[in-house]
């Protein structure tokens, strides 16, 4: 019965699983199909592209997993369920898990570092007079082992390092080699994966803080304020191209008798003349946009998309307070930089930690919740990156267009989408950990009280209570997620000051996209720098 039991709860987390895996398998498809040029689509991109994203979300939908399978093995009362109370029983659970994670960590590894460098290199050695694709493989090898070794470094970095002195201060520099390779061997290589993925993750923090806060306000709003008017940009078009066409005839009368041009005159009309091509050619696309079914069916939906933006933003605003009691909490009840912020169990009342906790026990709610969060991390993500652009400091690199990106701009869009995703975890942290560390688990905490009546003499209680720090070793569990982010704590603590530019950015990030206008409809799909062939995939 007990072995029943365990297979059907096991059949149920996984199979929930396995669905979300085809739902991302589908999303990242159709996402990235939207974005991908049709002029300049490349095979091998697109399908690293898309493979590339759906690992990142696979990984973050095996967090509920995790917390489901620690969680399910206890009664509501504290208790280990008859399948659960032997401890090798609960090994070979969490053993699936870890290795998961070893698996998908791997992949993410083996993505950032080897494989979509070497597709990125090997697309940008590619040359229309030049077919020999031995030369390109070679120089995309040549330009990839740079971040092979950088992946080495850092797998080296993370074994090598020891979390805690080796013991004995006298010993010989054999047995301290000796010490560090078994704590290697230990741990399975535990710590040289989680400090790769951690470094990963510390930069995923940054893309979070540029991209994904400014898409947190701008993605709402956008809803909230709509489109301009497609009738009136037209007007407004064609009288921006009378004026210009009129300037373009002054400048041209002045050479009617046969005078050349003055050098300021012909830079002049260089410029008129760029100018009238962009809006001629913004024209063609407001006209396209006018005739366009979505165009009015958006125009018809425009009170579900106010809804939806009012939500969105209710949303973005929980996440905030959220997180900010989750980082006030830390300040004030951890142990500090030292200790990476850390605290075991929640002192101060979390919004969403709490919502997590209540629908953890009535499977997939809170898998079904996690995964919306996650999402919208994507979307709000990609709004913030489509907005902005890919930018290296102050230069931007690529635009992110719907149809029109280019084969290079497709893979930093997931590589930065996966570093993302990869720091949700430890956001969803931020914002619940108690949920992250223990899911729903409670033990049974043994009290003695005095018998009634009797001067001497006690009776031991059992009280339930929520797991925390100070609940026994084998009554609680923790979730392999929780492990892998706080394997080092100076990543935490990094995390920890990342959460307040985080709240900052996005405080910023709100007022400016309160203070910008309506979009245009055709936003971000004319700019001077197209070609006029670039029009032909738009049209066609």
């Amino acid at each position: 019965m007990a072995a029943q039991s365990y297979l059907s709860e096991s059949v149920l987390g996984w199979s929930i699983f396995t669905i979300v895996l085809l739902v991302i398998l589908a999303f990242c498809w159709i996402y990235i199909r939207k974005f991908q040029s049709r002029q300049e689509s490349e095979v091998v991109s697109t399908i690293t592209a898309i493979c590339a994203l759906a690992i990142a979300l696979i990984t973050s939908a095996l967090l509920p997993v995790d917390i489901f399978l620690v969680s399910f093995m206890k009664y509501p009362n504290g208790t280990y369920k008859e399948w659960a109370a032997n401890n090798e029983t609960r090994g070979q659970i969490e053993d699936t898990v870890l290795y998961g994670y070893y698996t998908l960590y791997s992949i993410i590894l083996f993505c950032v570092f080897l494989w979509i460098p070497f597709v990125y290199f090997y697309y940008e050695e590619k040359d229309d007079n030049n077919t020999n694709k031995c030369s390109q493989v070679k120089n995309a090898l040549k330009y990839t082992v740079g971040f092979a070794i950088v992946c080495v470094v850092l797998l080296l970095i993370g074994a090598f390092v020891p979390l805690e002195a080796p013991p004995g201060q006298n010993s010989t520099q054999w047995e301290k080699v000796q010490y560090l390779f078994e704590e290697l061997g230990s741990s399975h290589g535990l710590p040289a994966l989680s400090f790769s993925i951690s470094s990963l993750t510390l930069i995923g923090m940054l893309a979070v803080i540029t991209y994904t806060a400014y898409g947190m306000s701008v993605l709402p709003l956008n809803l909230i304020k709509g489109t301009r008017s497609v009738q009136y940009e037209r007007l407004e078009n064609t009288e921006d191209i009378d004026d210009v066409e009129h300037q373009i005839e002054k400048l041209k009368s002045k050479c009617k008798d046969g005078r050349p041009l003055s050098s300021r005159d012909r830079n002049n009309l260089q410029e008129l003349e760029g100018k009238l091509q962009v809006l001629q050619r913004r024209g063609r696309h407001l006209e396209i946009a006018e005739r366009n079914c979505c165009t009015k069916v958006g125009s018809a939906l425009r009170p579900l998309k106010i809804i939806l933006g009012i939500f969105f933003i209710v949303v973005a605003l929980l996440f905030i307070v959220a997180l900010f009691i989750s980082n006030l909490d830390k300040a004030l009840h951890s142990a500090g930089i030292s200790s990476g912020f850390i605290i075991f169990g929640t002192n101060l009342t979390n919004p969403l930690n709490e919502l997590l906790l209540a629908l953890q026990p009535v499977f997939p709610l809170d898998y079904i919740l996690i995964t919306v969060i996650t999402m919208y991390f994507v979307l709000t993500s990609m709004a913030g990156i489509r907005n902005m652009g890919i930018w290296f400091f102050w230069i931007r690199l690529y635009k992110i267009r719907p149809k029109r990106t280019r084969p290079q701009a497709l893979l930093f869009l997931c590589m930065i989408l996966l570093l993302i995703v990869l720091h949700t975890s430890y956001m969803i942290y931020s914002l619940a950990p108690q949920y992250v560390m223990y899911g729903s688990q409670k033990y049974l905490a043994q009290n003695r009280m005095p018998l009634p009546g009797l001067t001497s003499g006690n009776t031991t209680l059992g009280t339930t209570r929520i797991c925390d720090a100070e609940a026994p070793e084998d009554q609680c569990i923790m979730t392999r997620t929780y492990l892998f982010l706080h394997k080092f704590w100076f990543f935490s603590t990094i995390y920890y000051f990342g959460n307040w530019a985080f709240i900052g950015a996005f405080l910023v990030g709100l007022v400016v996209s309160c203070c910008r206008g309506k979009k245009s409809v055709i936003e971000g799909e004319v700019e001077a720098d197209d070609s006029d062939i670039s029009d032909d995939e738009y049209v066609h």
